[in-house]
């Protein structure tokens, strides 16, 4: 038993709290289940949620893709008033398409001892 128990991880997720409810989903479909715990701090520098997903050790890489793909550092376009003043916002003044960083996740992999489900 005691090598199947060292085929078990804990992975801790911390992503943007934006991108939250599309990876859950995502983690959802494809068969994994993820435990939402609030989280502040500075990994993203943004309001961040931290997913606990304990899975098989051969199903690490199918979960750290889901994370990649909805919750993965992105450029992301969104539209600024780009004003010389340093006043408000200018309604003479278009707005510009700008690039910003989005995303991004921090994972944490651990070997667990054991899994207990009651």
């Amino acid at each position: 038993m005691e090598k199947e128990k060292s085929r078990q991880k804990m992975l801790l997720a911390v992503i943007q709290g934006d991108d939250y409810p599309d990876t859950v989903d995502d983690l959802n479909r494809n068969g994994f289940f993820a435990t939402v715990l609030s989280s502040t701090g500075g990994f993203l520098k943004k309001r961040s949620v931290t997913l606990m997903i304990g899975v098989e050790a051969h199903r690490v890489q199918a979960v750290l893709d889901v994370l990649r793909q909805c919750a993965g550092r992105r450029q992301q376009m969104t539209y600024s008033n780009l004003s010389i003043s340093a006043g408000s916002p200018n309604p003479s003044i278009p707005m510009m398409p700008v690039q910003i960083n989005a995303g991004g996740v921090v994972v944490f992999i651990m070997d667990l001892d054991d899994i207990q489900k009651f």
